[in-house]
Formats: C-alpha cells, sequence, structure tokens
C-alpha cells in the first residue's frame, strides 16, 4: 500500500511538473511601461493590482517597468518600438495619441475588441475622456490615469478674510473680488499671502484651457491638424491671466511653479490654488486645515480640459501578447478596479459605473470632494493634442510664457505661435 501510494505520488508529482513545465512554456510575457517614480501610491497600487491579475491569470506574466514622468514613458517607449522592442502596452499621455499614431507605433483597440461585450466595453467610458482617445472613428487609447483641473480653497483663510468659507468663486469676477481680500501683505510690504495661484511652468496650456474653455473657444480641432491659438477669445483669456498678476494683483507675477503649489497652498503662501484633481490625495493628507474643492469659475459657462494618460497597446507585439494586453486592460479598468485606482490616487475613475460601487460610494460619503472633478466632466473638452504635440504645444507654451513675462502682449504672441503652428500642421490637411 505505502508502495503504491508513493508511486502514485510521484506519478501526481512528475505530471504536476510537466504541466507547470508546460504552462510557463506557453505563458504570454507582457511588458508594461508606467508613468510614475518609483515608490508613492500610485506605484504601490498599480504594482499591486498588477500581482492581483497575475496570481488570477498564472498564465500571464507581467513586467511593470516604472518609467518615471509622463515625457520619460513617451520618449522611453518610442526609444523601445524605433528599435525594434517595444513594451506591449503603456499608460501614455492622452495628447500623446497623434504621436503614436503618425510613428506607426499603437494599433486601434478596435483591431482586437471584436466581441460584442468588447464594443459595449468600449463605450463603456466618460464621453470627454474619449475625446482623447479616439480618431477617424477608431479608438486608440483607453482612459485610465485621468484628471481634470479643479479649483482648492483654503477655508480658514476664507473665513480669516471675512468670507463664506464654503463658498467657492463661481465665476472670473467672483475669483478677482474674493482674491483682493484673501491677498495679505506683511508688515514689510510683501504679499505674504496671494489670492490665486494659476501654475505656468511645465504644461501651463493645461490649466489655460482652464480659462479657454469656460471662454467658449477650443484651442485645436479634433483631427489635430487646426488651431485657434489667436482668436481673440484666447487672447481674452490670455490677458485675463495675465491682468491677475498685472492688473487685479491677486497673483504673484511671473512663472509660477506647478510642483512647488501644493506646497505654497499648504504653507498658505496661496488662499486658493488651480491643479489637478490628481494632487486630490496629497491635499486630503498634507493640507493643515480645511479646505474645499470646486470646478473651475465660469465665464461665458463652466469649463475645463481633460488630461492625464491613456492605455496603449503596441503594433509590434504577438497576437497572443496583444490579447492578453486587451484582457489586463479590460481588467484593471473594470469599475472595481477603476474604484480601487482613484481611490487611492485621487484620479478620476474613468467611467460611471465605477463610481456605483460599494467602495466608491462609502468614499465619496466620506469626501464628497470626490465628486467635484467627475461632475465637472459634463462641461469639459479635450486636452490640447495635435499632430507633433510636442511641438506645436512648445510653441503654444512659449506664446505664453512671453505674455506672462511681459515680453509681448497677448494678441502678438498668439498671432505669432498661431502662425508656427500652422506651417507645421497644415501638412496633415
Amino acid at each position: 500500500m505505502n508502495k503504491m501510494f508513493r508511486k502514485t505520488s510521484l506519478a501526481f508529482a512528475t505530471a504536476a511538473s510537466c504541466l507547470a513545465i508546460t504552462a510557463s512554456a506557453f505563458a504570454v510575457d507582457l511588458q508594461f511601461y508606467f508613468p510614475v517614480a518609483v515608490g508613492g501610491k500610485a506605484a504601490n497600487t498599480i504594482e499591486a493590482l498588477t500581482n492581483d491579475y497575475v496570481k488570477a491569470h498564472p498564465d500571464v506574466k507581467i513586467d511593470a517597468v516604472y518609467s518615471g514622468g509622463y515625457q520619460d514613458t513617451v520618449t522611453k517607449a518610442l526609444t523601445a518600438a524605433r528599435g525594434g522592442k517595444p513594451p506591449q502596452l503603456s499608460v501614455i499621455l492622452s495628447v500623446d495619441m497623434f504621436t503614436l499614431i503618425d510613428e506607426d507605433v499603437i494599433i486601434p483597440f478596435d483591431d482586437i475588441a471584436t466581441s460584442e461585450d468588447d464594443k459595449k466595453w468600449l463605450k463603456a467610458f466618460y464621453p470627454a475622456f474619449m475625446e482623447n482617445s479616439t480618431t477617424g472613428g477608431k479608438t486608440y487609447g483607453i482612459p485610465f490615469q485621468r484628471s481634470t483641473p479643479v479649483l482648492y480653497w483654503n477655508k480658514d483663510a476664507f473665513k480669516a478674510a471675512g468670507l463664506d468659507p464654503e463658498k467657492a468663486p463661481a465665476n472670473w469676477d467672483e475669483m478677482v473680488s474674493m482674491g483682493k481680500k484673501l491677498t495679505i501683505k506683511g508688515s514689510d510690504g510683501n504679499v505674504k499671502q496671494w489670492g490665486v495661484r494659476i501654475p505656468s511652468s511645465g504644461f501651463p496650456y493645461w490649466l489655460f484651457q482652464g480659462l479657454t474653455t469656460p471662454n467658449d473657444v477650443i484651442l485645436a480641432n479634433s483631427d489635430g491638424n487646426k488651431t485657434n491659438f489667436d482668436d481673440p477669445k484666447v487672447v481674452e483669456a490670455l490677458q485675463f491671466l495675465v491682468d491677475l498678476s498685472q492688473k487685479y494683483k491677486i497673483m504673484a507675477p511671473g512663472i509660477i511653479e506647478w510642483g512647488a503649489t501644493p506646497k505654497a497652498f499648504f504653507e498658505g503662501q496661496t488662499a486658493m490654488m488651480w491643479t489637478s484633481t490628481g494632487n486630490l490625495t496629497n491635499v486630503r493628507k498634507n493640507a493643515p486645515f480645511k479646505f474645499g474643492v470646486a470646478m473651475l469659475p465660469a465665464k461665458v459657462h463652466r469649463g475645463a480640459p481633460t488630461g492625464g494618460g491613456n492605455f496603449y497597446i503596441f503594433k509590434k507585439s504577438t497576437d497572443e501578447q496583444k490579447k492578453a494586453s486587451l484582457e489586463f486592460v479590460k481588467w484593471i479598468t473594470a469599475p472595481e478596479q477603476a474604484a480601487r485606482w482613484s481611490i487611492a490616487t485621487g484620479y478620476v475613475a474613468p467611467r460611471p459605473d465605477a463610481w456605483e460601487t460599494p467602495a466608491m460610494k462609502k468614499y465619496v460619503a466620506d469626501f464628497p470632494p470626490a465628486l467635484v472633478a467627475r461632475d465637472q466632466l459634463a462641461h469639459a473638452v479635450a486636452e490640447l493634442s495635435t499632430h507633433e504635440n510636442q511641438r506645436v504645444t512648445s510653441i503654444f507654451n512659449d506664446a505664453l510664457e512671453a505674455a506672462i513675462t511681459g515680453k509681448k502682449d497677448p494678441a502678438s504672441a498668439l498671432k505669432e505661435a498661431q502662425k508656427k503652428a500652422e506651417r507645421i500642421l497644415k501638412n496633415y490637411r
């Protein structure tokens, strides 16, 4: 009996070993570029999600590569693709969609998401996020790490200034009037607290769209081959941005650093700030005062750009890898995982049904400000995105800088930027 048991056990062990070797031999290997530095909440969460998927799908191996910032990630992905060894999938800025298409390194999801369930899945995301994810009737990106800019305000500072601490500025005029009451000078005559802080470094065009969109003007068409930089409404928006410092004196003059803005807010150097909803978790954790979150102030109407990254699947992959990539993207953007990601990071869960999960309902009941960016999607437009996007946005950013620093008046700066952009984009029409 013991001999038979040992022989049977050995047979099972041998068979199991062979199956493991066979499964390993046929496992699909995926390399996944993710735009975040090693460490931190976002990296820890994406690693945990990826590990959970791999545990549930032993036939798939995923090598998650933390590739630095967005710019680092697209550069590394394109370099790898040109060298013939791209990742199978990556999260890259939604605005880089045209660049990835022009480089012929990605495929539309429609090529592999062909079942009826797949087609329903492609329609499950917020339309505002899909504006930067589709072109020519094809879906090239799937929203994941997405955001909009919002206004954060220091309720204690509002109360000290005699303002209603529960009321944010609803429009440009209110932001100016409130900003004047919130701007405080010290005994030395220097400003110790500014009314508002709108960053103009890094990617200034994005927050500037928080002024152009409410002023009822779009910076570029949906085909990414025509800009409207010198439209009178764009000029008006840029003049208002300049006036916040020069005329109304409620914002520090010159270029305002993106990265330093949350810290300035925490330290009481500004009573209001514009920044990404992706900073929501950071502000909740680190603000030493009660704060509020609001949609960006209206002009003609409410409005803001979307922002952040999409999933893309790379062309130079096997059919098995493309299929496995699709299944992973479908899983990680499913309601439960999307909710988990949003709660951990502050990014906007990209599909309505994620907000109906028990976890998300509990989260927003405890922290209602998380709903602001979602609700703002009803007024949101695509982030500025064109062919040769980095060249075009660099031209536009230079124009913004020239106006903000007083080197050129807004109309002249934007007229010159439009001419330069037109020389590039006319080739794509």
